[in-house]
């Protein structure tokens, strides 16, 4: 588990800047994640997208890095970044997407893993227990950084199942319908937001770092 942990920390402070991702990638899907991935399934994943998107969805994660360091400390940051990352190859997902629905259900609970909401939705994707276990996952997986992306993407498709292929309309859905919902949408869209302005900060200071290298 140290090994995979500073490979992931490691993958998200190297990744660059990319455009935003939209439903079109939806046609893209390939493996589902799968409980208990090991590594080796991760990196067929990896070759399965080269060609693809593969190259986009590793230039989001250092904005999500960004994003996720204003609600929780820069190791753990980047630690999650690296989970939307990794836990969304194979899928018709982006890590932007992941990223955005943790910081809308555990941004103001600083991105907590032991984050238990009222009703007794838990960890960082704020699952509810009876849908985890359908996914194959308990509640104290729900604690388990990697085990609750896992989760949430599994859940995220079904949701994508159920509104015919709008992603948009599945992210809502994630939470749930009514005004409630309406409310972590606005949310969701506001974090959304946070994350293409840092990646067009990231855009620029790339851009300024390339035009002092090529006037030395």
């Amino acid at each position: 588990m140290k090994k995979t942990t500073i490979l992931m920390v490691s993958m998200a402070a190297v990744f660059l800047f990319t455009a935003s991702c939209d439903r079109s990638h939806l046609q893209q899907a390939q493996v589902p994640v799968q409980p208990g991935d090991s590594e080796l399934d991760r990196e067929i994943r990896r070759v399965m997208e080269k060609g693809i998107n593969l190259e986009e969805r590793k230039k989001q994660v250092p904005a999500i890095a960004a994003a996720f360091s204003k609600k929780t400390d820069p190791q753990r940051a980047r630690w999650l970044a690296a989970l939307c990352y990794l836990k969304t190859l194979g899928t018709p997902f982006m890590p932007m997407d992941m990223a955005e629905i943790a910081l809308a259900e555990t941004g103001e609970h600083g991105l907590s893993g032991k984050a238990v909401s009222v009703k007794g939705a838990a960890g960082v994707w704020q699952l509810m227990p009876f849908r985890a276990k359908t996914h194959g996952y308990s509640r104290k997986d729900l604690e388990d950084d990697e085990k609750c992306a896992e989760a949430a993407v599994r859940e995220l498709l079904t949701k994508v199942a159920m509104a015919k292929g709008d992603l948009v309309k599945a992210k809502k859905l994630y939470c749930g319908v009514g005004p409630q919902a309406d409310a972590y949408e606005v949310r969701r869209r506001q974090f959304r937001k946070q994350i293409l302005e840092e990646m067009a900060k990231l855009s620029k200071k790339k851009e300024a770092q390339s035009t002092i290298a090529q006037a030395l």
